[in-house]
């Protein structure tokens, strides 16, 4: 499915990645039964090789560059869809653990088959971000939490950090545009700072990947219902 490992090593190594046999192969089997997989449910609009290479996974694994993410750290992706940025970042560094949190159960049962397939672990949770975060079992006990959406950067805070302890980071994968500055009283009022703005591209396509440090606990009446986020912003 992937171009051929040479190609791989090359295009890894552009941005100052290594990638091995073992990860190429899981690589490898995670694009295959993506493609397949997306004929009968939809989970991405990009379904050719490199493009896949590039924007899905490099695109993902920089986020441990970028980020700086230590070995051995306990990581939630919120709203991960077909398991981005978290199961390409798990395959290049295997000590991360990882928590997979989706609302739509069709993601979960994909995700739940990739991660055997690629044999491996992961938890899996089918719910709200908003009424996961509530739950003792994972309310602030993450040193990571990331996301790689459209959402605004107020609402993703909202949803994300809640799940972070304090002294953990949570990490917002974003387009160029965004006017991160937006969303700087969510950070404040839910215990976070933004601690810096990295800009990069990846094949010519801009990227920006935002850092907010945990510094105090989130207010126990945060992260609000969805009737509440939807009606007013943070």
């Amino acid at each position: 499915m992937l171009p051929d490992f040479d190609f791989c090593r090359d295009a890894f190594a552009k941005y100052d990645l290594e990638l091995d046999h073992e990860m190429y192969r899981r690589f490898d089997i995670y694009a295959e039964f993506l493609v397949e997989y997306n004929k009968n449910v939809n989970l991405t609009a990009i379904t050719d090789p490199v493009e896949i290479l590039y924007k899905h996974f490099i695109d993902s694994v920089l986020m441990l560059k970028y980020a700086e993410i230590p070995h051995d750290s306990k990581l939630i992706d919120v709203g991960t869809g077909a398991g981005f940025p978290s199961v390409p970042a798990k395959i290049y560094d295997n000590s991360l653990k990882i928590t997979l949190l989706d609302s739509l159960n069709k993601r979960i049962t994909f995700l739940q088959l990739l991660c055997e397939k690629l044999g491996i672990d992961a938890e899996f949770v089918h719910g709200r971000a908003e009424d996961i975060a509530k739950l003792p079992e994972y309310r602030e006990q993450f040193d990571v939490s990331c996301a790689r959406a459209v959402a605004n950067m107020s609402l993703l805070s909202e949803f994300c950090i809640p799940f972070i302890k304090v002294g953990g980071r949570f990490i917002a994968l974003k387009g160029p545009n965004e006017d991160i500055s937006s969303g700087e009283n969510a950070v404040k009022l839910l215990g976070g700072n933004v601690s810096c703005e990295t800009n990069y591209d990846v094949e010519g396509e801009q990227r920006k990947i935002v850092i907010v440090n945990k510094i105090s606990q989130t207010p126990p009446k945060y992260p609000r219902n969805s009737a509440q986020i939807k009606k007013k912003a943070l």
